[in-house]
């Protein structure tokens, strides 16, 4: 996620490695701090109120006997926002 990817730059900093020059990081979440470090963060963000409607929808089902209680799986599509952690990889 973006807390353990940020706990990545440090390691990094440690090292003696440099975002993105020596590695790249990416995290999961896009949580607000993920603009705000540097370099500003690359993340997959997940589409969390597609996510909280349809747990809604699946709840209110339920509850009105239209579904039955076996597990649902439903994949709700994420997109990468790309900041500034990412780079080419070396020649």
């Amino acid at each position: 996620n973006d807390l353990q990817a940020l706990g990545l730059y440090e390691a990094a900093r440690e090292l003696g490695l440099r975002v993105p020059e020596d590695v790249s990081v990416v995290g999961f979440d896009d949580l607000p701090v993920a603009r705000w470090v540097g370099p500003p963060l690359t993340t997959v963000r997940q589409p969390l109120t597609e996510m909280a409607e349809a747990a809604a929808r699946l709840v209110l089902e339920l509850g009105r006997g239209e579904r039955e209680r076996t597990a649902t799986r439903l994949e709700l599509a994420t997109s990468l926002v790309v900041r500034s952690s990412t780079a080419a990889p070396a020649a």
